[in-house]
């Protein structure tokens, strides 16, 4: 038996992407409006901030799931590294953390994805949080056990960033 890519002039038949993502309009404006740099490729998302730039993966690499659309998994990607973005100390001025499991490093995932699912909210990307969201926040409840304050916290950082990111977008 062989694999198809060993047969020499056997081309593999292109495979459509059954559910590909379609843009929201409204969120890359939003996103054009705030002046973060957004690049694609690699496997990874992330905001880094020696560059001060995010990084996701191709549009294309997003799948939609039984809780969201491949758009829904982009989007709500992107606006929370967009969180992270807000983080820079000429915006919102918050303290990342070194490390993944640091207290810092948890309390700032928690503030990108309150804000993330505050801007797709917002932006109407969904009209209602989504299970994801809620079992990504799960995630960090060691945080939350330890300060029963830091949900509020989280929650008004993550307003902040939001109220900073549309004022942007009307500039």
């Amino acid at each position: 038996m062989f694999a198809a890519e060993q047969v020499d002039g056997y081309d593999l038949p292109a495979i459509a992407n059954p559910n590909p993502m379609e843009s929201i309009e409204a969120a890359d404006a939003f996103v054009i409006a705030t002046g973060a740099f957004v690049a694609h490729g690699g496997t990874r998302a992330y905001y880094r901030p020696s560059t001060d730039s995010i990084q996701l993966p191709s549009r294309e690499s997003f799948v939609g799931t039984a809780t969201s659309t491949a758009a829904e998994a982009y989007y709500s990607t992107l606006l929370h590294e967009l969180t992270h973005w807000t983080s820079h100390e000429q915006r919102c001025n918050r303290q990342l953390g070194k490390r993944f499991g640091d207290n810092a490093y948890a309390m700032e995932e928690l503030v990108a994805e309150l804000g993330a699912a505050f801007l797709c909210s917002e932006i109407g990307i969904t009209a209602e949080p989504r299970l994801d969201h809620a079992q990504y926040l799960a995630s960090w409840l060691s945080v939350l056990k330890a300060d029963k304050r830091a949900i509020f916290t989280a929650a008004s950082k993550a307003s902040e960033a939001t109220a900073f990111l549309g004022d942007l977008r009307l500039k």
